[in-house]
Order: structure tokens, then sequence, then C-alpha cells
């Protein structure tokens, strides 16, 4: 597994989410309003919009421009425009440290 520290717990509040970029690929790390972090795709499906500035609610991101939501844990769209879903990447929480692995998509 390769893996890569993207944020601590203490930097990604919840309900928050924040844009990375690993070997090129950019990367919304997003934690949900119960704690849990997900690492998806950071480009809406839909149009190239980042999905990091969007909004976290339960379960899903929304896109902030034309209002596509996609669940965290699978990346797949639960309302249009978007109809693809975006990639999910694996997440590791190590003590306080998140950590992403791009080379094991979910």
């Amino acid at each position: 597994m390769t893996r890569e520290l993207v944020a601590t717990l203490d930097s990604l509040a919840p309900g928050t989410a924040v844009k990375v970029v690993i070997d090129d690929i950019p990367i919304a790390v997003v934690r949900e309003s119960s704690g849990e972090v997900h690492a998806l795709g950071d480009r809406c499906s839909h149009g190239d919009i980042s999905l990091s500035e969007g909004f976290v609610e339960d379960d899903t991101i929304e896109c902030w421009a034309h209002g596509s939501k996609f669940g965290l844990s699978d990346g797949s769209p639960r309302n249009f425009p978007a109809f693809e879903p975006v990639p999910v990447y694996s997440v590791e929480i190590d003590g306080s440290d998140i950590y992403v692995d791009t080379t094991n998509r979910k």
C-alpha cells in the first residue's frame, strides 16, 4: 500500500473538505459530521468543478456550481445533473494522521 499523509484530524473539522494533490491527482478529503473521513476525486463528473469547495451534508458532498451530490463512501451521484460516479480512494487513520492511498480505489 502506497499511502500519503494528507492532513490531521485536528486540521479537518467535521462537515468540511480540503483539496490535496497526490501524484497530480486532485482529491477531496472529506470529514463527515459523524467524524468519518473519506477521499474522493476532486472533480465533479458533470463539470470541471472542485468538489472540495462544495457542501458536506451527512454522507454526501454537493457540487457548489450545479447541485449534484455524491455519496462519500462510494462516489455515486445522488441526483442530476451528474450521472457518473467520482473515484473513491482508501483512507487510513493512524493516530491523528490521515493517509490516502491513490493506488487503492474502492
